[in-house]
């Protein structure tokens, strides 16, 4: 478990993570946000309108626990996801959300079930997320999607929002962006095999690899 003391350091953490996860195109645009949970107990947030690729260390945001804005630029519209997730895992310290492509296409498919939405076709995906819960769409930034979201993040600490993109909580930063990483992997994995007969791992060899709860 990692605990983020040195604030500083922690904005440049985000940053450089942010930077990586768009220059090799796991997201777009404006689209994603990233944050770590502070030693106090603040969320340091990437801020709402801006792009991963650009964003700054001066720019991020501040908010408690509950979403309510402390300081710094407005944080993105999805604060209270990354709210939610915190307060259900007190053993994470950093969440990732973003729009990666085949995530996204695996999120918009009208045959996913919502219980867990990807098969486990690798053992690193089985390690790294595990489980992957649907939850039903809602329009981005609708708070109406958080007691839910909450709930949820109990039992686990992926989910994938339909017809939008997965959120992931992790024990540090670099264990939350390895596994949304190796999700949207499996992801292409998944679209690539439609249409053809898979050997996904037993439920037992998934379970022998069942990540433990940040």
């Amino acid at each position: 478990m990692t605990t983020y003391t040195d604030e500083s350091a922690a904005r440049t953490l985000i940053v450089r993570t942010a930077r990586s996860l768009f220059t090799r195109g796991l997201t777009h645009g404006s689209t994603g946000n990233l944050s770590v949970r502070l030693a106090d107990g603040s969320l340091l947030l990437t801020p709402t309108g801006s792009s991963l690729g650009t964003v700054e260390e001066t720019d991020l945001s501040r908010t408690d626990l509950h979403g309510k804005h402390l300081d710094g630029p407005r944080p993105t519209k999805e604060a209270f996801l990354h709210a939610a997730f915190y307060r259900a895992r007190p053993g994470a310290h950093a969440v990732v959300h973003l729009h990666s492509t085949h995530a996204a296409a695996v999120s918009c498919l009208a045959d996913v079930d919502p219980a867990d939405a990807l098969p486990p076709l690798t053992a690193y995906y089985a390690m790294r997320v595990g489980t992957l819960p649907l939850l039903p769409y809602h329009a981005p930034g609708d708070s109406a999607l958080e007691p839910l979201a909450e709930r949820t993040a109990r039992t686990h600490h992926a989910v994938l929002l339909a017809n939008h993109g997965p959120v992931i909580a992790g024990a540090s930063m670099e264990q939350a962006a390895d596994a949304i990483e190796e999700l949207e992997e499996t992801a292409k994995l998944h679209l690539l095999l439609r249409g053809r007969t898979t050997r996904p791992l037993t439920p037992e060899q998934a379970a022998a690899l069942a990540p433990p709860s940040p």
